[in-house]
Parts: structure tokens; C-alpha cells; sequence
């Protein structure tokens, strides 16, 4: 994933709206969602979530397809993944990352966590 590539999708991300409808469509899975069920739940009327996935869509983290009169959105896994990959490609002090491997600074405080200590 390249630089640009990964503004565009933080940038879609760093709104409270757009977030909160990715993260449900990440939880929704394959099947997706359609957009008036996304807006109802998120309490936003549909020209603004429009808008709103319109972004997300704009920025790869989505796919939308036609079913009859509805438009079903759904998570981009692949974008998404590849975004992950990119933020955390050196987490491992440069070396390359393994699945089974947990990225965990050596310089974690006390006072922090990390996914490491709780598992």
C-alpha cells in the first residue's frame, strides 16, 4: 500500500461517523449492510450517511453492490488489511512480523499495557 493510499483511508477514518460505519461493517462481515440500516443505527438521516460512505468508499475501505432498490456496503477486507500491514510493518523493531508474533515495544511502561502482558 502506498503512502497516498494510506492518507486517503486514515483520512476517511478520522471522522466519528465514518469510523463508527466502517467498524460496522467490519462487524457485519461478506454480507454487509444497507445504507438505511447503516444511517438508522447510527442515527444519521441517509443524505448524510450517503456522504459518509461516499468517503469511505472514495478511500478503497468499502465496496457497494445493488440488491433490487437497496445499496449493500461492506468492509474491504483486503484495504483494510493492507493498512494494518502498512501502520505495523516495522513493529518488530524492523525485523519482520510473524503471525504468531505480538508487537510489544521494549520500552513499555508500567503504567501501559500492551495485548502481550493481558493474553
Amino acid at each position: 500500500m502506498d503512502s497516498a493510499s494510506v492518507i486517503r483511508a486514515l483520512g476517511a477514518l478520522s471522522q466519528e461517523h465514518r469510523l463508527a460505519a466502517f467498524r460496522m461493517l467490519v462487524q457485519a462481515g461478506e454480507e454487509g449492510m444497507p445504507a438505511g440500516l447503516i444511517a438508522e443505527k447510527l442515527g444519521l438521516v441517509a443524505s448524510s450517511m450517503s456522504f459518509h460512505l461516499a468517503a469511505l468508499a472514495n478511500a478503497g475501505l468499502v465496496t457497494q453492490r445493488r440488491q433490487s432498490r437497496l445499496i449493500i456496503y461492506s468492509a474491504n477486507y483486503g484495504v483494510m488489511n493492507a493498512l494494518m500491514g502498512y501502520l505495523t510493518e516495522n513493529c518488530c523493531g524492523g525485523a519482520a512480523c510473524t503471525t504468531q508474533d505480538i508487537c510489544c515495544p521494549p520500552q513499555v511502561t508500567a503504567a501501559m499495557t500492551c495485548e502481550a502482558d493481558v493474553a
